[in-house]
């Protein structure tokens, strides 16, 4: 399981906030650039950043599990889409699909949505791996006691719910009589794990109010420096953000699939790809700190 584990590393060492800003920085330059190339910067560069981070080997497994994702994508796109004009293999009738007209363009296209693909779950891995959620749920916590209270508890239920289920699976399988088979054990697994969840619900909601949780204030805010490694994130966050508009309004990385495919190289486009991945490596260059 992708579960956060501390690490020394200059994006573990960063403040919550300011690695799920740089996050999603990286996410909406994946959705803001379309051209092959950029996009295969971006997964050398997540890739680059999981190593620095100490999480590659991880970030590896979630790659098998994105080319697995991908591939049906791609087949999907050339088998659906019809707009491409290039042709390269001809099905036939394919009755309410229409004509079965494989074009290069559908294939190039479903292979940008699939590289797209690949980052975001390149990217919800490794922010799994090196964003503190605790860190996260008490930035909340500021805003909306409550609501972090009950993110809080809900994301240390699950680990209990899934023993919960295997527990009660395990003594299906053995009751004298013998399991009911498929849908129907699964069925009823699943409610009795529904009901188990609803008394706890209620024994946990029981005790919080017990302890005085209702009337919690809000929570101080803790005043904590900002370190070198903030600063470098945050300024790699808004470097990257302000390379994927640039790519995409000044048409450095401007890639269209239909009708005909359209995806020039130049040098323009060389330089934002190396930029791209300059910029999101850079800050894991400085260890000061965080070697153990």
């Amino acid at each position: 399981m992708l579960l956060y584990r501390p690490q020394a590393s200059p994006l573990h060492a960063t403040r919550a906030g300011v690695a799920a800003l740089w996050a999603l920085a990286l996410t909406a330059a994946a959705l803001l650039l379309y051209h092959p190339l950029a996009l295969g910067a971006l997964v050398l560069a997540i890739l680059l950043a999981g190593r620095g981070a100490g999480v590659g080997r991880e970030l590896t497994r979630a790659l098998r599990t994105a080319a697995i994702v991908a591939l049906p994508i791609v087949l999907v796109n050339v088998l659906v889409a019809r707009e491409g004009l290039t042709v390269f293999a001809r099905l036939g009738d394919l009755g309410p699909f229409g004509q079965g007209d494989l074009t290069v363009e559908a294939l190039v296209y479903g292979a940008v949505i699939a590289l797209k693909v690949t980052v975001l779950i390149l990217l919800a891995a490794l922010a799994s791996l090196a964003i503190d959620p605790d860190a996260l749920l008490r930035i909340c916590r500021r805003l909306s006691f409550r609501s972090a209270l009950t993110a809080s508890l809900a994301v240390r239920m699950l680990p209990l719910l899934a023993a919960d289920a295997q527990r009660l699976a395990d003594a299906q399988r053995t009751r004298p009589g013998g399991a009911p088979g498929g849908a129907r054990a699964r069925a009823a697994v699943l409610g009795a794990v529904v009901a188990g969840s609803l008394d706890r619900a209620m024994d946990v909601a029981a005790t919080l109010e017990v302890r005085g949780f209702a009337g919690a204030p809000r929570a101080p805010r803790l005043h904590r420096p900002w370190s070198r490694h903030d600063l470098a994130f945050l300024a790699s966050a808004a470097a990257v953000l302000a390379l994927a508009l640039l790519g995409r309004l000044a048409g450095l990385a401007s890639f269209t699939a239909y009708p005909l495919l359209h995806a020039p190289l130049g040098a323009g486009l060389l330089a934002l790809c190396a930029a791209l991945v300059l910029v999101i490596a850079l800050p894991f260059c400085d260890r000061r700190g965080v070697e153990t």
